[in-house]
């Protein structure tokens, strides 16, 4: 690799995705072990299918290791801890597990609320905490990358939860770099704008609403998974030291309109 380059490496790294068997999540896995990091994903179903994609990519030594673990329940966080650390030091953490509950706001139950905010926003900040104590303890520092989103800086429609703990995310992302930064802890997020993933296959199907959604996109395209690979990587690497409590918009220039 060219010296300038290097900075990008995540050559002897190891990072832990969550969500990590389908859509975001598994593109970035894939990112990372391009890049030369070993993987760990987590998800409450089988990653197998991210293996796979892994393997296909031919890197010698690379290994993934997956964690079944249903991140609803914080509980299962000490579980991740133990079983991750089973496969060496994670150097990089992404927060990337989510739902999204789609129901007027006049009619949103306690229950439904509840199980959103406490995956996408509660987990988030309790998971990295649990990592960071380790960072902050060894002296090593780390890289933390959540996922936000584009109702990180919008209300949205018939989303109340979801954009309540989107805010919320880029609020802690924030929050956390001001107290970490002195530990060489990064702590960033990347809100993707609108992405061909399993969340979003409600709006795709809706024709009316996807081309109302297409026609604000400057690119003109819903995002992909691979569109996310870059600033998933810049964000883990050494490229990104001096970045702390930042929020990049991956949206096809959907914010810019």
């Amino acid at each position: 690799m060219p010296k300038n380059l290097n900075m990008f490496s995540l050559e002897g790294k190891t990072a832990l995705v969550t969500g990590a068997n389908t859509g975001l999540g598994q593109g970035i896995c894939v990112a990372y072990a391009g890049a030369g990091a070993n993987v760990i994903g987590v998800a409450r179903r089988s990653c197998q299918e991210t293996a796979d994609k892994i393997a296909a990519l031919g890197i010698e030594g690379q290994h993934f290791t997956e964690i079944i673990a249903d991140l609803s329940d914080i509980n299962a966080i000490q579980h991740v801890l133990a079983e991750s650390a089973k496969a060496g030091r994670v150097d990089i953490l992404v927060n990337n597990a989510g739902i999204i509950k789609r129901c007027d706001a006049a009619d949103v139950s306690m229950e439904d609320w509840d199980s959103v905010i406490n995956l996408n926003e509660k987990t988030v900040f309790f998971l990295s905490q649990a990592f960071a104590k380790n960072w902050i303890a060894d002296n090593k520092g780390g890289k933390i990358i959540n996922i936000a989103s584009m109702l990180s800086y919008q209300g949205g429609i018939r989303v109340p939860s979801y954009t309540a703990s989107k805010s919320a995310v880029m609020g802690i992302t924030r929050a956390l770099a001001n107290e970490w930064a002195k530990y060489n802890i990064n702590v960033n997020a990347i809100a993707p704008g609108y992405m061909a993933t399993n969340n979003t296959q409600n709006l795709r199907s809706d024709e009316q609403r996807s081309d109302e959604i297409l026609s604000r996109i400057p690119a003109g395209r819903w995002g992909t998974p691979e569109d996310i690979m870059g600033a998933a990587i810049f964000l883990a690497s050494g490229a990104s030291d001096y970045v702390n409590g930042f929020t990049l918009a991956v949206d096809g220039g959907w914010l810019a309109r």
